[in-house]
């Protein structure tokens, strides 16, 4: 059984994005592992050397029972798309995010993290950064991230980003295998710049060795990479966009403030980021 992450801060986008968790977890054959984490503010003992502990037990006690309440809505909706036989497990930590995320990815033996964003601020937090401040560095496994305005549709199409490179094939097979759960089809776009160094050979040896699988390759011309992926999304009936993290900084490129407001609003598809094997 696969198992899913899910950091949640219990927010409009966090509550959004579980529903894509759930359907998610029903695809793979997987369960759910909910993360909460708060930060507890640094006090110096000095001043209160006695209130020191109550003051941090209070605090542990009020993110809990915040937490206990919050867990029942989760399971309603469960309920509700009839998806309650999912496993739920819970994770309540203090301290930061990120390194709270990475110790229950390594701990836990995760397979795939979920998480909502809300708006720019938020894909620049999780694409974005140094290596100790961005979740796509941090996170080995693969992460998909839901927008606030991605509501669950049911997946017929994937898209897969690809550069051609022999790497590449492992991931393309990770995403046929979960296409295959859902008898979606899977797209996958390569953008040929003027720059571009792939061979029309290396096309034909792909279309030749995945024949069977249910999926199309397209080459589109163009210099223009984030609009050209933009389009294929909209014009192509991306249900869900899988890119793989490649260069760093062409990666961080695409995920600028621009093209995340257009994927965010104009066409709002959970994008799965796949690392490099």
């Amino acid at each position: 059984m696969k198992k899913i992450l899910f950091p949640t801060d219990f927010s409009e986008a966090a509550t959004n994005a579980f529903i894509h968790a759930l359907e998610f977890a029903k695809i793979v054959n997987g369960e759910l592992i909910l993360l909460h984490t708060f930060e507890i503010p640094v006090y110096d003992s000095q001043f209160f050397p006695e209130n020191y502990a109550s003051i941090y037990s209070s605090i542990e006690l009020a993110k809990f029972e915040m937490f206990k309440d919050e867990i029942p809505k989760l399971r309603t909706i469960a309920a509700e798309r009839n998806l309650d036989n999912i496993v739920i497990k819970h994770r309540l930590m203090d301290g930061d995010l990120l390194y709270n995320l990475k110790n229950a990815v390594k701990e836990d033996h995760i397979d795939f993290v979920i998480m909502g964003t809300s708006g720019i601020s938020d894909w620049s937090k999780f694409f974005l950064g140094s290596n100790t401040s961005s979740v796509i560095s941090g996170v080995e496994v693969p992460v998909l991230c839901v927008p606030l305005d991605a509501k669950f549709r049911k997946i017929k199409t994937i898209g897969f980003t690809t550069r051609y490179r022999e790497k590449d094939k492992n991931e393309l097979r990770k995403v046929l295998k979960i296409a295959a759960k859902t008898n979606a089809k899977v797209r996958s776009l390569y953008v040929k710049t003027t720059s571009s160094d792939v061979s029309v050979e290396t096309v034909k040896e792909w279309e030749k060795e995945f024949a069977n699988e249910n999926v199309e390759f397209l080459v589109l011309p163009s210099d223009e990479v984030k609009e050209t992926i933009l389009d294929f999304v909209l014009y192509k009936d991306i249900d869900v966009l899988a890119m793989i993290t490649h260069k760093r900084s062409f990666f961080e490129s695409l995920f600028d403030s621009s093209f995340t407001e257009k994927l965010a609003k104009i066409v709002p598809v959970p994008v799965l980021v796949m690392h490099e094997t």
